[in-house]
């Protein structure tokens, strides 16, 4: 499904010339409110272009990437706040793609990207919370998981019997209760982490059946592309329907004021690097950080230490 949304022009300060026709991106087009339904076939999977051509995205997208290299200059410099990122999505739906194409300019000594696939034994044993709460952001940086804790919640949702290698095998469990019970631990988690300073920021890249088919195949037919084939992505495909109830009821359930999903429609990659990377900004932005202010002592030190290296032989 494509639609037209009517994006108000960009600021142009600061713009450079070819930039001065790119649509404004309003992260509010994206977010789903709290506690808001959501029916998913009412979101599109694709919208109008944002861009005008190959050579604007890129120049839209360099943009971006320098805004938030400039802004997780600041996060590090400041530790006031972390900054979680959750991609979740049905595969071939471009998250790999989006982390890889949206954060190139970050310092990756300030990122760590953590890759969530099937639990350990280990992890098996504890809280279905533990292993995400194990590779947290510490203040100043910037976490990004690919999958998530929200696996638990999706992929479970549409597979109960994996509950059996998770709580202890129970034929009574209502599963509507364990359900029920996720969201709220996810909830409370996500409240937990955004009063002690992480700011979570979440995406659900909304791919149709149909560009998830061709992309499939794009993967068999072109040779550069098989190595990213896997049948389990074609096992899945019987389940879609299953899998959009589950992210409907999930989305619903845990956008919050705080730690909102954004539905990012998915079906044209480019679309969805420029509104990822936006809303990435935005989120940033609205931190307020400023680098960090030397004291009248601090100064002091500094100003004696300026003039011993400006000596001669210093």
């Amino acid at each position: 499904m494509t639609i037209r949304l009517n994006f108000p022009m960009a600021n142009r300060r600061r713009t450079p010339h070819n930039l001065k026709t790119i649509m404004r991106i309003k992260a509010t087009d994206f977010r789903v409110g709290e506690g808001d339904p959501v029916s998913l076939r009412k979101w599109p999977t694709a919208i109008d272009p944002i861009y005008k051509s190959k050579k604007q995205y890129h120049d839209v997208l360099q943009e971006h990437v320098a805004q938030l290299s400039a802004q997780q200059q600041l996060l590090y410099a400041t530790e006031h706040y972390a900054v979680l990122l959750i991609f979740q999505a049905m595969d071939t739906a471009g998250k790999d793609g989006a982390i890889k194409h949206v954060l190139s300019g970050v310092n990756p000594q300030g990122c760590e990207v953590v890759s969530f696939k099937q639990p350990s034994a280990e992890e098996l044993r504890h809280n279905f919370l533990w292993r995400a709460s194990r590779n947290l952001p510490e203040r100043g940086r910037i976490g990004i998981f690919n999958r998530s804790y929200y696996e638990s919640v999706l992929v479970v949702r549409v597979h109960p019997e994996l509950l059996d290698h998770e709580v202890p095998h129970d034929p009574r469990k209502d599963l509507n209760e364990i359900w029920r019970r996720r969201y709220q631990s996810i909830r409370n988690f996500e409240r937990d982490l955004y009063s002690n300073g992480t700011r979570v920021v979440k995406f659900y890249l909304h791919l149709s059946r149909q560009e998830q088919r061709k992309r499939l195949l794009a993967r068999i037919d072109d040779p550069e592309k098989n190595w990213k084939f896997s049948e389990s992505d074609i096992a899945e495909r019987p389940f879609w329907n299953a899998y959009r109830e589950a992210y409907e009821e999930c989305l619903s359930a845990t956008s919050t004021k705080n730690s909102p999903w954004y539905i990012v429609p998915a079906d044209d990659k480019e679309n969805a690097r420029l509104i990822v990377s936006q809303i990435l900004v935005d989120s940033l932005e609205r931190l307020a950080m400023n680098y960090p202010k030397a004291n009248a002592g601090r100064r002091r030190e500094l100003a004696a230490i300026r003039r011993r290296l400006a000596a001669p032989g210093g």
